[in-house]
């Protein structure tokens, strides 16, 4: 009875353990039709999606210490352990993205004429 209700809490931990990556592709299909403030808000909104992942990838680092130092002694513990890094991951592909962008926006932007309001005075 005791081995039965060990596994069914080792299998409900391992439930635990993380999630998935999802990643952002580089390349869009909408890329083609950004505009020079569309890129800059789009990168504006993954740097603060990397600062809330850094937050996260923090937090799963003492969450896998904590089971990890548990686990010494209970050790269904360590497959509460995160392995998957989905944060550390996503975060690196939105930086790529980033990267993208900027290449975008140096092609688009550069190539526009800058327009000023000036009023000649008389």
């Amino acid at each position: 009875m005791r081995m039965i209700l060990v596994a069914a809490l080792s299998c409900a931990l391992m439930g635990c353990a993380g999630r998935s990556p999802q990643l952002v592709p580089v390349v869009q299909a909408t890329d083609q039709h950004l505009s020079c403030e569309m890129i800059m808000a789009e990168v504006k909104i993954n740097n603060d999606k990397i600062s809330e992942l850094s937050g996260e990838e923090g937090k799963k680092v003492a969450q896998n210490v904590a089971a990890g130092v548990v686990g010494l002694v209970v050790w269904p513990m360590w497959f509460a352990m995160d392995f998957q890094d989905a944060a550390g991951k996503e975060g690196k592909a939105l930086m790529q993205r980033n990267e993208y962008l900027a290449t975008l926006a140096n092609q688009r932007c550069a190539a526009q004429p800058q327009t000023t309001s000036s009023v000649k005075k008389r």
